[in-house]
């Protein structure tokens, strides 16, 4: 079995560095979580939502997975959305999603991946509602539009739960963002204005 020794040494090293930069770091961290963002984003490894904004350690709550869909039975998105709007009050939920998304080329793709196909339904649903747009485009301009599509539709779906719902009502400030990271500039596309309770 391979060791996992040297991301214990990282860890030891990154953990060292901080603390010679800024010694109540870690102390501060322990004190309080009050972030004024969730991210609901993709899984993907390049897409890591502290690094790409320039925020520290928790000034971001962060919920990701495959391809960030927000369906409204995802369970585990919700519980992370309402313990986000309900106790930690964020201002802001940024759904991100990134150009070339693989999970979104499978749900293009007419070809089983397996389980995943289940969760990638919601964007093959989006596709065939959008299909004449897509086949006018090119492949690539193809995935990156739907990889757009599936962004605004999320934000949507986030702006239509019970729990951001009653948040309005109750006339908590609060904002959906609609966001695509395009990986080979490493630079953020707004692709709407925001969604809040007037909108």
């Amino acid at each position: 079995m391979d060791s996992l020794d040297h991301l214990l040494e990282n860890n030891r090293v990154w953990a060292a560095a901080r603390v010679a930069e800024d010694p109540y770091f870690f102390s501060r961290l322990v004190a309080q979580q009050t972030p004024e963002y969730l991210w609901i984003g993709c899984s993907d490894s390049r897409v890591p939502a502290n690094q790409i904004t320039g925020l520290d350690p928790g000034e971001i709550f962060v919920h990701r997975n495959v391809a960030n869909v927000v369906v409204q039975t995802d369970f585990n998105m919700l519980s992370v959305l309402q313990f986000a709007v309900d106790v930690l009050k964020v201002k802001h939920v940024i759904v991100c999603g990134h150009y070339g998304c693989g999970g979104v080329k499978a749900a293009l793709e007419n070809q089983r991946h397996g389980l995943v196909d289940n969760w990638l339904r919601h964007i093959r649903n989006i596709a065939r509602r959008r299909e004449e747009e897509l086949e006018a485009l090119s492949p690539v301009d193809a995935l990156d539009r739907l990889c757009e599509i599936n962004v605004l539709s999320n934000a949507e779906n986030v702006a239509r739960t019970t729990i951001v719902e009653d948040a309005w009502e109750r006339g908590q400030p609060l904002q959906i963002h609609s966001w695509a990271y395009r990986l080979d500039t490493g630079r953020i596309n707004v692709l709407d204005q925001p969604i809040h309770a007037d909108r």
